[in-house]
C-alpha cells in the first residue's frame, strides 16, 4: 500500500520534509515527485511555492506490524507492538505486555500461529518471500536456551543407558535447535518421525560408536 500527500511549500525540500512529517516518516523514508517547481517572481510578485507528491511505499515488515497491531486491538489486548530489526529478506517484531501467555500458548504454538499470518500479511502482493519472525516479551530466545538443555540432558540420559530417546513433537524451527545441539556433542546423533504436527526426534548413539564397540 502507498501512503501518500501533495504538499505546497517555498522550496522543494520543505515541501518533502513537511509530507514526510504528514505521513509519519523521516525523510530517509519516503519518496517523492516535483509536481511544480518554485519560481520567485520579480521584485517578490508573481513567485509561486513549490508543489511536491510525497509517497511512502509500505514495506512488507511494515505491512506485518500494521497488522499484528490491528489483531491486539479486536482481540482486545493491551500490548505494544514494536518492529526491531528490518533487513531486505526479514524482519523482528516485538510484542510486549502484561499476562501475555494467552498468545505464547502452549510451547509457543498460538506464537507461531501468530507469526504466520503475520508472515501472509507481509507476503501480500510480493513476489520473493519475506521472514517475519514474531517475539514475545523474549520468549523464542528463552524457549531456544529450555531446549538446548534439553538436548544436552537427552544426550547425556542417551550416551548413559545406551538406548535412543524420542522427544515430544515439535516444530521445525525447534527441531533445528536440538538437531544443531546434539551435534555438537560426541557419540550421539538425531533423526526426525512422523509426520507434520507429529513429527518428532529421535536421539540415539552413533553408529559408529557401536561398531567401535563391538570390535573391542
Amino acid at each position: 500500500m502507498t501512503k501518500e500527500t501533495t504538499v505546497s511549500a517555498k522550496t522543494i525540500e520543505q515541501a518533502v520534509a513537511e509530507g514526510a512529517a504528514e505521513l509519519g516518516y523521516s525523510v530517509d523514508k519516503v519518496g517523492y515527485e516535483v509536481l511544480e517547481e518554485p519560481r520567485k517572481g520579480i521584485l517578490g510578485i508573481g513567485g509561486s511555492n513549490a508543489k511536491v507528491r510525497v509517497y511512502h511505499e509500505e514495506t512488507p515488515a511494515e505491512k506485518a506490524y500494521a497488522f499484528l497491531k490491528t489483531l491486539l486491538q479486536n482481540m482486545e489486548i493491551d500490548a505494544t507492538v514494536e518492529l526491531g530489526e528490518e533487513t531486505e529478506e526479514a524482519a523482528l517484531i516485538n510484542i510486549t505486555g502484561e499476562d501475555l501467555g494467552l498468545l505464547i500458548g502452549k510451547h509457543g504454538d498460538v506464537l507461531d500461529a501468530i507469526q504466520y499470518l503475520a508472515t501472509l500479511a507481509a507476503n501480500v502482493d510480493k513476489g520473493d518471500f519475506y521472514r517475519i519472525t514474531v517475539d514475545i516479551e523474549g520468549y523464542r530466545e528463552r524457549r531456544a536456551e529450555a531446549l538446548k538443555a534439553l538436548a544436552r540432558r537427552m544426550a547425556e540420559r542417551v550416551l548413559k543407558t545406551r538406548r535412543s530417546v524420542t522427544l515430544e513433537p515439535m516444530n521445525a524451527y525447534e527441531r533445528r535447535i536440538i538437531h544443531s545441539e546434539v551435534q555438537l556433542i560426541e557419540g550421539v546423533t538425531t533423526y526426525s518421525v512422523g509426520q507434520d504436527a507429529d513429527r518428532k526426534i529421535v536421539v540415539c548413539i552413533k553408529k559408529k560408536v557401536i561398531q567401535s564397540e563391538n570390535e573391542q
